[in-house]
């Protein structure tokens, strides 16, 4: 089973819906074999790269108060530790194109194959759980060391600006099949979840799936 993972590192509900899809993986054990690919898709695709504050931009984007927006933020803190996620305080958003080339390397033919994976946790810990900026020289490549990645040819792809037109496409493509939010799990090309949702929706739609394909 392809599980095509599509999402945005500046996205919280993504990190939600990460750790509840691996959770759900890891209640299925070997019954349903994965393989999970993490695809671009871009929440703020025009923020400069210095960013903005956080809940100026937020209340603005969404047209919230500060107690609606305080509320949203308790909830998310809430659903997050509930599947291993710890929000910190975020008080700035950024510009993730850079992030998303470099998760285009780590899930390149060649790579260790766990490091797209460790990658993208690294990366939404910075960012929702640090308050640091995942498109930040520093911490990308911080991040590619954690994740087993070669740093020099890490610096090398964000130095050069390599992968963009890769990322543009990929981008493309999702956005050109009907993805418009995410997180979005697609399953064999076939199947959408959308949303953090919880493990047990998850495990259920997965065994679903897995039943219902031809063996």
């Amino acid at each position: 089973m392809r599980i095509d993972f599509v999402s945005d590192v500046a996205c919280p509900w993504c990190a939600v819906g990460l750790n509840a899809l691996e959770r759900a993986l890891d209640q299925l054990g070997e019954d349903v074999a994965v393989e999970l690919h993490f695809q671009p898709f871009e929440l703020n695709p025009d923020m400069p790269a210095a960013g903005t504050d956080a809940a100026t931009y937020l209340k603005g984007k969404y047209g919230m108060t500060d107690e609606q927006l305080a509320h949203n933020r308790g909830v998310l803190r809430d659903r997050g530790a509930a599947v291993g996620f710890a929000f910190g305080e975020r008080g700035h958003v950024w510009n993730t194109f850079d992030a998303h080339r470099l998760l285009h390397l780590a899930g390149l033919e060649g790579q260790p194959a766990e490091a797209q994976r460790a990658l993208k946790h690294a990366l939404l810990k910075a960012y929702h759980g640090e308050s640091r900026n995942p498109g930040a020289r520093e911490v990308l490549l911080e991040a590619a060391a954690g994740a087993g990645l070669d740093v020099s040819a890490a610096a090398e792809v964000f130095d050069s600006g390599r992968y963009a037109d890769e990322v543009r496409q990929a981008e493309q493509f999702w956005q050109q099949v009907g993805i418009r939010s995410v997180p979005s799990v697609v399953i064999d090309r076939a199947h959408l979840i959308q949303g953090g949702q919880p493990p047990e929706v998850f495990v259920q739609a997965l065994r679903q799936i897995a039943s219902a394909s031809p063996r």
